[in-house]
């Protein structure tokens, strides 16, 4: 994918601001070392792709005025309705530098945990990992299928790999997995039964 361009913006004023985004165009701040607190403006259709591609908070590859500039995404400002991008915070990084962020969790196998007659309960849906920005995962993937009513998995139970460092404390609690109201279901299942036999 292409580095995302963004263009410098002089004005902050919120007038101003909700102009530009009326345009197509999402209002920004990007802060480092270097560069200090640099307002930008970008593209909303642009930014939505790199964001879809890397999540939010991977790191983009931005093209400030024809430089290349790698950036960790720091915060995603959305509208509480329809969701869109109002604002985006980005962090210089340089090149082999350790960075510490928040990486999405992506759980695989809750419908056999329904299977089973247990209820999922999510207690992190992210975590948090330091490693080198060039080897920052865009997702976490944990398999639940193993899981039972009644079972725990905590961070110390994922396994990673060696170039990431885990910032969250090992006895954190990812997931667990509770016993569902099967009296219900059992209840719907015989009024359903009963029908069938006085139809027939």
């Amino acid at each position: 994918m292409e580095n995302l361009v963004i263009n410098k913006r002089n004005f902050s004023k919120c007038n101003y601001v909700k102009r530009e985004r009326k345009k197509g165009l999402i209002p920004g701040i990007l802060y480092g070392k270097e560069i200090g607190n640099y307002l930008f403006e970008v593209g909303e259709l642009e930014l939505n792709k790199h964001i879809n591609d890397v999540g939010e908070h991977g790191i983009i590859d931005l093209d400030l005025q024809g430089s290349n500039v790698k950036a960790i995404i720091k915060e995603v400002q959305r509208e509480p309705v329809r969701h869109k991008v109002i604002h985006i915070d980005l962090q210089e990084i340089d090149k082999g530098r350790t960075v510490q962020t928040e990486v999405p969790i992506n759980f695989n196998g809750e419908r056999l945990i329904s299977k089973k007659g247990g209820i999922l309960q999510k207690e992190r849906n992210s975590l948090k990992v330091q490693c080198n920005a060039e080897n920052l995962p865009k997702s976490i993937d944990i398999d639940l299928s193993s899981l039972e009513i009644g079972d725990v998995m905590r961070v110390s139970d994922v396994e990673f790999s060696d170039e990431i460092i885990l910032a969250d404390a090992l006895d954190t609690v990812i997931v667990s997995v509770t016993e569902g109201n099967t009296q219900k279901f059992d209840e719907d299942n015989e009024d359903e039964k009963n029908v069938v036999e006085e139809q027939g």
